[in-house]
């Protein structure tokens, strides 16, 4: 199966190498290139990539204003930030938006292409590094205010205990799998895992994949 890809990034010398590197994948296609946020969600709109390769800083709209317009759309579109920047506040916002993944400029080109694959297949992959970052601004945070975002009191939300076949799809969803490897692996219906994957994010209050592995951890429910 083919893997349709967007590339995002501003400068032109970074798309090229990109674009080279994932060609000599035969799975892999680049569909198109952006040199800016609008020209990203324009070529979203018009080409309806599996993946979108984005960097976070870009003119006018960033990287994590992109994949919050294409999820607020009918696209069905998986963004993997690729970028040089690793703060906090990056990663906190890339995975607020709904990012499937996140790399740093720098990763071998075996993470980048394993990176697309999960991704396209509905799992999530962060670099260690940017999950420990992840977990060690969630860690510092502290409890909401009733004026605070939502998204900041699910972090003070309290553990609400799992079932033994929730967690283990939890332990199977922090190794980045879809869906299809989860049903695999336990001998369960894909309709099922997708249940349980359903079920693990409600109880912890999380809106995407990425964001329930990392409140999983921080609680104490796996490891990272």
């Amino acid at each position: 199966m083919t893997i349709r890809i967007l590339l995002a990034d501003d400068h032109p010398i970074v798309r090229e190498g990109l674009r080279a590197v994932l060609e000599t994948q035969p799975d892999f296609v680049v569909v198109a290139e952006a040199g800016d946020g609008e020209e990203a969600l324009r070529l979203a709109r018009e080409h309806h990539p599996d993946i979108l390769l984005v960097d976070l800083q870009m003119p006018g709209l960033n990287g994590a204003e992109v994949i919050q317009r294409i999820r607020a759309t009918q696209i069905e579109t998986r963004a993997i930030v690729f970028t040089a920047y690793d703060t906090d506040e990056n990663i906190w916002a890339a995975v607020q938006a709904g990012a499937q993944g996140y790399l740093l400029k720098g990763a071998p080109r075996e993470e980048i292409f394993r990176a697309i694959r999960v991704a396209q297949q509905g799992g999530s992959l962060l670099e260690p590094l940017v999950a420990a970052r992840l977990l060690q601004r969630m860690s510092a945070t502290p409890p909401a205010t009733p004026d605070e975002p939502l998204l900041s009191r699910r972090t003070a939300l309290p553990s609400v205990p799992l079932t033994a076949r929730e967690r283990e799809v939890l332990h199977l969803l922090a190794q980045g799998l879809p869906n299809k490897e989860i049903a695999a692996r336990l001998v369960i219906s894909e309709r099922t895992a997708k249940f349980h994957v359903s079920a693990i994010m409600s109880k912890l209050g999380a809106t995407n994949r990425t964001e329930a592995v990392t409140f999983a951890a921080q609680r104490g429910l796996i490891r990272l």
